[in-house]
């Protein structure tokens, strides 16, 4: 990355869990290994359904597999290193493997962003102009949309990358279990500092602005159309199909406005790291439970997925 040699910083140390009692490290470790291991267990279950069941392939369903490939490789980049350091002593992360992860989570954070903003599309146009579907919605149409979000995501992550990590001058200490914008910019230095500081934050935050507010009308019209259904089971049934969406949207960007819009007031450390676990960790836990719980043809697949995986190990 750009600017990585301007810098006297060889290492980082990550102070997120070091305020923390040493005998409550193994509970986290124990607790946020079993929700990462479900995250993925859950998230490449969904994908490999999705693929598996021909009557999956729309649209739809090729957008939510792509939603789960960005989940996991986001929790990758993140929770294996925070798991390690759980049980360290001491918490270092060199120069190179920070920006990575910084890199990386950006990426895959914002690609999910984008993605969530497509499948608000979806539905609006699945609700909204039923018989355009195919034609507003095709499946080319829709790879080429998923191939822009990774373009877009991969695009944020460079930029917010290169821009911060020119700017340090030999501080070291991190105070977060990651490397992460808002702790990582506290150690920055230089004239350009408060101009490359508020570059950063508009990109995220029309970023995130933008694909929050383009979900938000989609849902506008689209409650609107439901409302005007004759039909109460009518209504009930297109409830239904904006349902588990609408509710991972409400997840992923209420704990990150918690995260990233809460006021600068003095914190505790504990609490701040616990906060951060919310949408490191608690997010992409929750994001596949309620996918398969609220979508009636995902579970029907994902059961007859598992019984058939059972059937062919069987004797």
């Amino acid at each position: 990355m750009l600017g990585l040699n301007r810098t006297s910083t060889s290492e980082f140390i990550l102070l997120g869990f070091s305020a923390f009692s040493p005998q409550l490290l193994p509970v986290f470790f124990l607790l946020f290994l079993l929700m990462y291991l479900f995250t993925l267990l859950g998230n490449l279950l969904i994908t490999a359904t999705i693929r598996s069941e021909r009557s999956l392939h729309t649209p739809m369903y090729l957008l939510l597999c792509a939603l789960s490939v960005s989940e996991v490789l986001y929790t990758v980049a993140i929770i294996p290193r925070m798991l390690a350091d759980l049980l360290s002593a001491r918490r270092s992360i060199g120069l190179l493997a920070c920006a990575s992860q910084m890199f990386f989570s950006f990426t895959f954070g914002f690609t999910h962003s984008f993605l969530l903003t497509l499948m608000g599309y979806d539905l609006y146009v699945a609700i909204c102009h039923p018989l355009r579907y195919n034609v507003l919605t095709s499946s080319w149409g829709c790879a080429c949309l998923v191939g822009w979000s990774w373009a877009g995501g991969s695009a944020v992550g460079l930029v917010v990358t290169t821009a911060i990590f020119q700017l340090f001058c030999g501080s070291k200490e991190i105070q977060h279990f990651l490397c992460h914008m808002p702790p990582l910019l506290k150690l920055a230095c230089g004239h350009n500092l408060p101009v490359v500081a508020l570059g950063v934050g508009l990109v995220c935050i029309t970023a995130l602005l933008g694909c929050f507010l383009l979900v938000l009308l989609s849902y506008a019209f689209t409650v609107a159309a439901i409302l005007k259904i004759p039909s109460a089971e009518g209504r009930h049934k297109a409830f239904s199909t904006c349902a588990s969406h609408l509710i991972v949207v409400i997840v992923h960007y209420g704990f990150a406005s918690v995260i990233y819009l809460k006021p600068k007031v003095p914190h505790s450390q504990e609490g701040d790291t616990l906060m951060a676990t919310t949408y490191t960790v608690l997010t992409p836990f929750l994001s596949p439970i309620i996918f398969s719980l609220r979508n009636k043809e995902l579970k029907i697949a994902l059961k007859k997925t598992f019984l058939r995986k059972l059937d062919s190990s069987g004797p």
